[in-house]
């Protein structure tokens, strides 16, 4: 078996795969384009899309081009994949805002100084923005059957569930074939990778490229990444786990890989770091905190870089210990005209951003679950006072495994 494919399959990365003992015998022989696509309907990506940002770094470390598409004309449509209903049509402006914000964070996770693996951005805006209604019917429609589209999973369960699909959804599936043929035309592309949620549309793709050109392509997909709880990867209690800095810091990063089940450590290993499985399996009979530790570093430094990772776990130490303030915290200002208005432990934590629900932090402030500088409050009407700032920090905690420096401003 080629090595990229085998590496893909020891790490868990495997789902399904086109003809994958003909792309296997291609990828022996030749180094090829392969790319996936990017939704870019938020400002960033959260780590429910860091397997495929792996598999592009594992194409890369395999000596293959990644192609990033970055879904400028597609998301002006809305992907009905595993959705339950119509997203939010987005201006113009944020979705190029959102392309460029995505972009930068890829740029973090990939290799761009190697020429022959350095990653090709596209944005299929620039293909799509121009097409002909009546030509693209008569070229590319002709391709497809409603019988078939009906089949895929993405239309199927939302009729299923008689719930609204409008028909600019259902050319989604159209639009992405389309994509796949654009970049077999011209970068030579011959692999698309995707979620497995994308099997239908990828597909599509292949079989697209074949009526049209005669060329043989591939698809290969990934599995839905779940946590033991069951829960979908990509969130946590505290909303989506973010991959841009702006909207989570290093260390909370950090502490979301810190705090993994006991149950998927070893597996987010192999997924979620580039660490070689033969040391993963003599890692494993360490401590399981130890190997948490481990993979919040690992996955912090891929990301943020090796310092950050440094910083956020001895911020973690001195947190847990109760006897500092913690240099390393993630801090916030907050200004000393907010404390003259007679400012409430709800509002700070508010301020904080470590919970954004007045409910919820009323209930944890019940179950004794919030503290200022390592002392409970039990009080939610608890009043902000200058005395509890230690030259001009406090230090705010939810649990054990959430804590911030307030510094007056």
């Amino acid at each position: 078996m080629n090595k990229f494919l085998k590496e893909f399959k020891d790490r868990g990365f495997f789902y399904q795969c086109t003809s994958e003992a003909e792309l296997s015998n291609l990828m022996d022989k030749e180094k090829i384009k392969a790319y996936i696509g990017f939704d870019c309907t938020a400002e960033s990506l959260h780590v429910g899309s860091l397997l495929q940002i792996m598999c592009l770094r594992l194409l890369q470390k395999n000596g293959h081009r990644p192609i990033v598409l970055l879904g400028g004309g597609t998301t002006r449509i809305g992907d009905p994949s595993g959705k339950d209903k119509t997203r939010k049509i987005l201006s113009e402006d944020e979705i190029e805002k959102n392309i460029q914000n995505i972009q930068n964070v890829l740029k973090k996770f990939l290799n761009n100084n190697n020429p022959d693996t350095k990653p090709i951005f596209v944005n299929n805006f620039i293909w799509l923005k121009n097409l002909n209604y009546i030509s693209f019917l008569r070229d590319i429609g002709k391709h497809f059957t409603i019988n078939r589209m009906l089949t895929f999973d993405s239309v199927k369960t939302r009729l299923e569930r008689e719930q609204s699909l409008s028909y600019m959804e259902f050319n989604y599936m159209i639009l992405q074939a389309y994509d796949f043929l654009e970049l077999n035309k011209n970068e030579d592309c011959t692999l698309q990778i995707g979620g497995s949620d994308q099997w239908g549309n990828i597909v599509n793709g292949v079989e697209l490229i074949k009526r049209y050109s005669n060329k043989q392509s591939y698809g290969l997909t990934t599995p839905l990444i779940t946590l033991a709880t069951g829960a979908k990867m990509g969130k946590s209690e505290n909303g989506a786990i973010w991959l841009d800095e702006k909207l989570l810091s290093a260390y909370e990063y950090w502490q979301f890989w810190r705090n993994t089940d006991d149950r998927d450590v070893v597996k987010f290993l192999k997924i979620f770091t580039d660490l070689e499985n033969d040391r993963i399996e003599k890692e494993k009979s360490r401590d399981i905190n130890e190997l948490k530790v481990l993979l919040a570093n690992e996955a912090t430094t891929m990301l943020h870089g090796k310092k950050a990772a440094q910083n956020a776990e001895q911020a973690a130490k001195e947190a847990f210990s109760g006897n500092s303030l913690g240099s390393n915290l993630p801090s916030i200002k907050i200004q000393i005209k907010d404390l003259d208005k007679q400012l409430d432990i709800v509002s700070l934590v508010i301020l904080s951003k470590l919970e954004t629900s007045k409910s919820e932090i009323r209930r944890l402030i019940k179950g004794k679950a919030i503290k200022i500088n390592e002392k409970t409050i039990s009080d939610e009407k608890f009043i902000i006072k200058n005395e509890l700032f230690n030259d001009n920090y406090l230090k705010l905690s939810i649990g054990k495994k959430r804590h911030i420096k307030i510094e007056i401003n």
